[in-house]
């Protein structure tokens, strides 16, 4: 049995709303779609710990992956983003953080959106919730979410964040 957390956005179903799970229960979120199948087949088969920082195509601009290791930060040297073209599948290979999260409606935007980055940055406050590594979060377009703080002490993180083109 799995005991995924499902945060949803009021009258929303769970393909339009965050879901944060251990990835051996990836299987359970395969009918969200062939390209999240894709990238969470992807984060189940590779293994990390032998992959560098960068980029990697799983199926051209329609779903990459970016490894990213990093320093976590406290919360007041972070910022709240927020995506249009791609939905986030980030995924903890290594190290634990705090990540936030809230529905995009909650907060005020801060900076005009990038299309050719798509991203903006948006402020407020949300929930912060622990991402330990072996998880993965999905994020919609309408989640904001609060990567890299620190889970008590600073730490390095090693995520990857597959994206998936809407």
């Amino acid at each position: 049995m799995h005991t995924a957390l499902h945060i949803l956005p009021c009258g929303c179903s769970a393909s339009k709303g965050m879901v944060i799970d251990n990835l051996k229960n990836a299987k359970f979120y395969y009918t969200l779609g062939k390209h999240i199948k894709k990238g969470l087949k992807y984060l189940q088969t590779t293994d990390f710990s032998k992959i560098e920082n960068g980029k990697y195509e799983i199926d051209g601009e329609n779903i990459f992956a970016v490894v990213n290791t990093y320093d976590t930060k406290p919360q007041d040297a972070c910022q709240w983003e927020a995506h249009k073209k791609y939905i986030d599948i980030q995924y903890v290979a290594e190290g634990s953080e705090k990540i936030g999260y809230v529905n995009i409606k909650g907060l005020k935007i801060i900076s005009d959106y990038n299309a050719d980055n798509d991203i903006m940055f948006l402020k407020g406050s949300g929930n912060i919730l622990t991402f330990e590594s072996g998880m993965f979060i999905l994020f919609t377009p309408t989640d904001a979410h609060m990567p890299g703080l620190k889970a008590g002490e600073a730490q390095i993180v090693k995520k990857v964040v597959v994206k998936v083109k809407i």
